[in-house]
Parts: structure tokens; sequence; C-alpha cells
């Protein structure tokens, strides 16, 4: 029984299983999105979306969809995985269970809890009904399949005027007592006018047993909201991970998505921003360094709806051995949007011969009164800086570290968590194989 086949047969026991009330909208929202997912299957790469990207290879396991039971661990045993260096709230779960040991939730004044109970409590039907699967994808299959096995994950809610006094953190932890585990932790995240949160999520492995992820969140940002959103990606090599992330802006809001990709088998982040009002500012930057046989595969889409809008669009890529890397970002201005100011940027330097990068930027341009530009430069490290600092007494080793950490540097300079961008750059100097030795 191929994967596919294995969720089709286990739909039917997961509907019963999470739902109170076959009415309901989530149970009808949960069945269309199934039988979108059971007409058309998963991608391949006759996708024109997945040309460069093949899920075979990440398809091929007998996953257990389900958990059969829930696993606890401590903290000490995860506790650099945290960003423990601040207080933060904790939403923690542990192989797609919900951990209350790990976590830190509230519901003082704003909402920060669990997505089982916002789909299933009285309480959240408004909101729920209001936002949830309203700015997703209807024609991408993956996002379809995990809207039909929608239930668990991160529920934030934060009513207008109100300023966060501390980041949140989503954790997601898989323990490795599955030999084959599949995950698909859905998030719903509210941040009402006048208010800004900071949200950093990561997708951990313990052991190295093979792990897929299918993870759906949906961000809304109300007026003159603003969001700073953190995505660590470094997984084990074991892990594969299929991240979609759907922004949706009201007016004069500020929404920021930065993807930090360092770990991994296979990692594809598809990231859509749709702006919905005036004089609003999207940002999405994102640094890559992989190699071995890594893949991690970046789509994004910002949809200029609205006059007056800017975007800004900032990916590095740095290449070593055989990893892959794909970039396709695409931006499109509605007739409607004039004076938009989008800029959008891919730069990657490839280590090795072996290295492969793909990249496709484009621009949908229908308006005529717009600022718009897009780039993408594809090469190798300088030969004439290498020889510069190398003159200076650097080894070889860390003056091409210094070249590429100088390349990253001003996608890096976008973190607005100062304990955050100090533990990036530690993992940027790891993953470069040396010691930075300077305080950044």
């Amino acid at each position: 029984m191929d994967l596919k086949e294995k969720l089709v047969t286990s739909f039917l026991a997961f509907e019963n299983k999470v739902s109170t009330d076959t009415e309901t909208n989530i149970h009808n929202i949960r069945s269309n999105a199934f039988i979108h997912f059971e007409e058309n299957g998963f991608p391949t790469k006759k996708d024109e979306e997945w040309k460069y990207t093949s899920l075979k290879p990440v398809l091929k396991h007998n996953y257990t969809l389900f958990p059969n039971s829930e696993n606890s661990i401590e903290f000490k045993d995860v506790k650099k995985y945290f960003l423990h260096e601040i207080d933060s709230y904790k939403v923690v779960f542990i192989d797609g269970i919900y951990s209350s040991f790990l976590s830190e939730t509230t519901h003082d004044d704003f909402d920060i809890c669990l997505m089982s109970s916002a789909l299933k409590k009285p309480k959240y039907k408004m909101v729920i009904d209001h936002y949830f699967n309203k700015i997703t994808s209807k024609k991408d299959s993956i996002t379809s399949l995990n809207t039909a096995f929608s239930n668990e994950g991160a529920y934030i809610n934060i009513p207008k005027n109100i300023v966060l006094p501390k980041p949140i953190q989503i954790l997601h932890f898989s323990t490795g007592n599955e030999a084959k585990i599949m995950l698909q932790p859905r998030n719903l995240i509210i941040v009402g006018e006048n208010s800004h949160a900071r949200i950093i999520e990561r997708h951990q492995s313990l052991t190295e047993n093979t792990v897929l992820t299918n993870s759906v969140t949906e961000i809304f940002a109300g007026k003159r909201a603003i969001i700073d959103y953190y995505k660590i990606q470094n997984d084990k090599k074991t892990a594969s991970l299929i991240d979609n992330t759907y922004v949706q802006q009201q007016q004069q809001s500020v929404a920021s998505v930065n993807t930090f990709s360092f770990g991994g088998n296979f990692t594809r982040n598809n990231l859509e921003f749709h702006q919905e009002g005036e004089h609003i500012n999207s940002n999405l930057n994102g640094i890559t360094i992989i190699g071995n046989k890594q893949l991690v595969d970046n789509h994004t889409l910002v949809n200029h709806n609205y006059p007056n809008c800017e975007s800004h669009e900032l990916y590095k890529g740095i290449y070593a051995d055989k990893a892959t890397g794909v970039f396709n970002g695409k931006v499109i201005v509605k007739q409607a949007a004039q004076k938009t100011n989008a800029f959008q940027q891919n730069n990657n330097i490839l280590i090795d011969d072996g290295a492969t990068i793909n990249a496709k930027p484009q621009l949908e341009i229908f308006a005529d009164d717009v600022k718009c530009s897009h780039g993408c430069t594809i090469g190798q490290l300088d030969d004439n800086a290498l020889f510069y600092l190398r003159s200076r007494g650097i080894p070889k080793k860390e003056a091409e570290a210094l070249l590429l950490y100088a390349f990253a540097n001003d996608a890096l300079d976008k973190i607005k968590i100062p304990e955050l961008k100090t533990r990036i750059t530690k993992l940027i100097a790891k993953k470069l194989g040396v010691e930075l030795g300077f305080e950044l």
C-alpha cells in the first residue's frame, strides 16, 4: 500500500475520532479538502511548480500516521532547541501531541493555545469560521492533505491594541518512538489591529528515524499590525519538511517572514502573501546553507492587490557538495495596484562543482505606475577577496567562512530579536565548520 492509499483509508477513521458534530463547517472543509487530495494526489515533476523537485524519495516510506501512545521528554534533553536565553510563551508538541509540561500558554487578554481546542469549543467558533482555511491555496493538493487531517497545532489570537511582552515559540519534536512517522501540524495566527507579535517556529527530530512533516500555517495581520515570524530549519538529515505558510495583510500592516534552512534531507517552503489594503509592507527573507545531498526548495508568491504597497524579498543560498537549491519567486501586481514598490533578489554561491541551484525569479505586472525589480546571481567565492584575507594571515577555511558570512549578513540583519540573531549566527558558523572569533 503506497502512502496515498494509506492516507485515503485512514481518513474516515480520523474524522470519526476528532469530529464531535458531523454538520460543522470544519467537517465540510475537511471532507472537501480530502476529495481534492484524493482526486489530485501528490504533485510530480510534471507539475510546473514542482519541476525541479521530486517527492518520490520522500513518499516511498511506510509512515505511521498517528502515534500509538503519548510520549514525554525532559526539558533538559531539548533545552538547546529552545531560545532559552529569553522568556517566551511556548506551544510544544511531541509526535504531534501537545505537551503541557514543556509549554507555557495563556488566555489572559489574548489566546496562545491549541488548535484542537479552538476547532471544538463553541467560544472559538466565530473566529474559526471567519479565518480557518480562508487564505490557503485550494489548488495545492499538499495543503489540501493537511486541511483534511487538520486537528492539532498552535492557535494564536491577539486582539487589537496589544504588544506581546515576549515572543512565542512553536516547537514540534519527534521522538523516534515510531520507526517512520508523518506529522501534519496546522497553525492559525491572528494579530489584530495595532498589535505586535514575534513568533519562532521549529521542527526538530530527536533521533535519526525518518520523519515527514507537512505543515500549514495561516497568518492574518490586521490594520497597522506588525508580525515578525522566524522559521528555524536545522533538523536531522533523515527529516523532510513541506512547509506551507499563507499571510494576509490589512492596510498599513507590516509582516515579515524569515526562513533559515540549514538541516534536513528535503525541505520545501511555500510562502504566499496576499495584500488586502493600502500602505502594506511585506518582507520575505531567507538564508540557506546546505551540503551533502540536501535539498531546499523555496517557492514564494506576493500578490499586490491594492495601490501604494511594498514588498521586499531577499534570499541568500550557499550550496556545497552535491546539494540542490531551488528558488522560484513570483510577484504579481494587479492593475489596481498602482504605486507599488516591489523588490526581489536571490543570490547564490556554489562552493563545489556538484552543487546545483535552479532559480526562477518572476514579475507579472498589470499596472503601469510601479517600481518593480528582480535579480538573481549565481557564482563562487571572490578569489581576490580570498587572497586578500589569506595574505593577512587568516587560514583558508576561516577566510572562506568570513566571506560566506559577509555574503549572508544582509539577510541576517533582518532579525529583530538579538538573542535569536546570536543563535542563528552560531548555527551558520557551525554549518560552515568554523569558530567566528568575534561578537556579532
